[in-house]
């Protein structure tokens, strides 16, 4: 078992280990509702967006994770204030603004010939690199994330399937839209030291649509899917030191992985019950023998 647990004795590895379990946690409770209204695309471009504020605060000598925040918000505020238009869709107003942020990164980074050599850093993180101050970070975080989660619960649930339900029932839809883009936005910036700024998509996405096929209540997809990211943390840290492979790069591949099982056996289950006959209902008598053998009456009709 050496090789299983022996990596995790290291105190470096540990810490990785434990932010990536952190960052598992938040993606979980924001990545199930992205994945849930359909806005992958918009979560793929936050994640994108973020370029400019981390380049600006390298160049400046600043916090990255306030030019992170700085530059997510801008990027959410864009969104809404574009996507109003009514010639426009959303997804176009999306795709527009992620190339208009990436490339003011480009040009930002291009400035600096010293920071170029750092970028692959920002996009792809360095889990290894986690200190006790980012687990703390890390922390505050998921209890951000969860107060928000179990606040916004009833709302973000109408807003996900009926937005017209939802002002109806007086859940105030834009309020509820704000603070979802709110936890998406601290579930990205929280996560893009950990595993950057390209692959924080895997650990937002994957997990929650590898759970969809199988659970039914929200719930269950936000802990399964913290169950697949810690998982694909712990197995993407392992095959990173006995492989010598990026360990931000294996923990996002694993994830997708775990996504492909998922979806390959969700299709050979569902298959599975196609093929498989109806199971024929026992006979019953026409007319009742006994008070125990009338069936159940409820509100005056027969169940």
């Amino acid at each position: 078992m050496e090789w299983l647990m022996g990596p995790f004795e290291v105190t470096f590895v540990q810490r990785a280990l434990w932010g990536g379990i952190l960052v598992s946690l938040i993606c979980a409770l924001a990545g199930t509702w992205v994945v849930l209204r359909g806005m992958a695309f918009f979560g793929d471009a936050m994640s994108h967006g973020m370029l400019p504020g981390i380049a600006l605060a390298s160049l400046l000598g600043g916090n990255l994770l306030v030019g992170a925040a700085v530059s997510a918000a801008v990027m959410a505020l864009g969104v809404s204030v574009v996507g109003r238009s009514p010639r426009l869709s959303q997804d176009t107003s999306i795709g527009l603004l992620f190339v208009g942020m990436l490339s003011l990164g480009v040009i930002i980074v291009s400035r600096s010939q010293s920071f170029a050599v750092d970028l692959t850093g920002f996009l792809f993180g360095d889990v290894l690199a986690v200190r006790s101050a980012d687990l703390a970070y890390l922390g505050g975080a998921l209890v951000i994330a969860l107060v928000i989660s179990v606040l916004g619960y009833r709302p973000f649930l109408a807003l996900a399937f009926d937005e017209r339900k939802a002002h109806t029932l007086g859940l105030r839809p834009r309020l509820a839209h704000a603070a979802l883009l709110a936890l998406l936005t601290l579930a990205i910036v929280a996560s893009f030291h950990v595993v950057g700024t390209l692959l924080v998509f895997g650990l937002l996405i994957a997990p929650p649509a590898a759970v969809l096929p199988w659970a039914r209540r929200i719930p269950a997809i936000m802990i399964g899917a913290a169950c697949l990211g810690a998982g694909a943390t712990f197995i993407g840290l392992l095959l990173s030191w006995h492989l010598h492979t990026a360990a931000g790069a294996s923990i996002a591949a694993t994830a997708v992985v775990q996504f492909l099982l998922s979806t390959a056996a969700s299709g050979l289950r569902n298959r599975w019950a196609r093929s498989t006959p109806p199971t024929p209902a026992p006979p019953t008598s026409a007319i009742p023998t006994s008070a125990t053998d009338r069936p159940h009456m409820e509100y005056g009709h027969p169940s």
